[in-house]
């Protein structure tokens, strides 16, 4: 299949290359010309997928209306407070049989719209069949060393998520298929807030039963979200949620992770943040899931301390003394 992967960070090149290996027509977009210049010369990126040759057969691009043009797929790997207003522009240019699959994991602020929604709203004529979200446990570092991954092709239309399967499938990623695209898309996007949590613990120097309380009570938060927002409970014990939520709190690569971890240290946020070049969508998810919980009075108190910790500069320490202070509760308490 033609297929255009609109980003060329460490995952949208990963995703490429996959897509290549598995025989498909590979377009990467570029957003800056010196990474263009870089692979084009190079071969390579160092800054997002160090030590990765870039194969031969990828064709790179730095105009988006031609990358995407003729293609059946459109992999959209930009960074989820880019996605609305970059495919605007391309509202009405994108035949209606054309596969859109987001891989950005994040709620938008304000709007509060899953990816999903957020390019629904963006490509109005779209048919909502045609949108599909990919996410899962797989960091990109370990995708492009064929270490055995597992991942979920999310959309109400199950034809177009069997469509993604059978395009992304190879014998190191194994795909999975779920209609529901709200629950896949919350899990993902919720666990960026609890893994920043776990990095303030680690970062504090808290242990094994710190870190397995902060996943089991954060994984109850997710879910109680979600279902209140029409998600399905199961799905957060699937890949998107429990898988993708154990891989980001607890791996090295995990860059929510690092943040936290620097925050639990003592470091200030806008200090970390200078130090980075790639994105840490849990900051930014962190503001919209508060604006959840006021709008719909859902109880999530792990992921509104980490709001106040990031965006009020709450000590840590006080955030954890006020969650082990709480009032004492049923362990299935408030679900619905």
């Amino acid at each position: 299949m033609k297929i255009a992967v609109i980003g060329s960070g460490s995952w949208g090149m990963t995703l490429a290359i996959r897509l290549l290996k598995n025989g498909h027509d590979v377009e990467v977009w570029f957003y800056l010309e010196s990474e263009f210049n870089q692979a084009n010369e190079l071969h390579e990126l160092p800054d997002y997928l160090p030590g990765t040759t870039l194969p031969d057969g990828l064709k790179f691009n730095l105009d988006m209306e031609a990358c995407i043009k003729g293609k059946e797929i459109i992999l959209v790997a930009i960074p989820s407070h880019t996605v609305g207003f970059t495919l605007k522009k391309f509202a009405g240019l994108i035949p209606a049989d054309t596969i859109i699959v987001n891989v950005a994991k994040g709620i938008e602020n304000d709007t509060l719209r899953t990816m999903s929604q957020v390019i629904a709203n963006a490509l109005p004529d779209h048919p909502l069949g045609k949108i599909a979200t990919l996410y899962g446990p797989t960091h990109a570092e370990e995708i492009i060393k064929e270490m055995p991954s597992t991942i979920v092709a999310a959309c109400p239309d199950v034809a177009t998520a069997e469509v993604i399967q059978s395009v992304f499938m190879s014998d190191t990623l194994r795909v999975y298929t779920n209609t529901d695209i709200l629950g896949v898309e919350y899990g993902g996007s919720l666990k960026n807030v609890i893994a920043i949590a776990a990095g303030i613990l680690a970062g504090m120097g808290y242990g094994d039963n710190t870190l397995a309380a902060l996943l089991t009570r954060g994984l109850f938060e997710m879910t109680r979200l979600g279902v209140h927002l029409g998600a399905s409970e199961q799905t957060f014990a699937g890949l998107s949620g429990m898988g993708d939520l154990i891989v980001t709190c607890l791996s090295s690569h995990s860059r929510n992770r690092h943040v936290g971890f620097e925050l639990g240290k003592g470091r200030k946020l806008k200090e970390i943040l200078a130090d980075m070049k790639m994105v840490a969508e849990g900051i930014n998810t962190a503001k919209s899931v508060h604006q959840l919980i006021e709008k719909t009075g859902v109880e999530m108190p792990i992921s509104e301390q980490v709001f106040q910790i990031l965006f009020s500069e709450k000590d840590p320490l006080l955030a954890v003394e006020e969650l082990m202070g709480r009032a004492a509760v049923p362990e299935r308490h408030s679900l619905e």
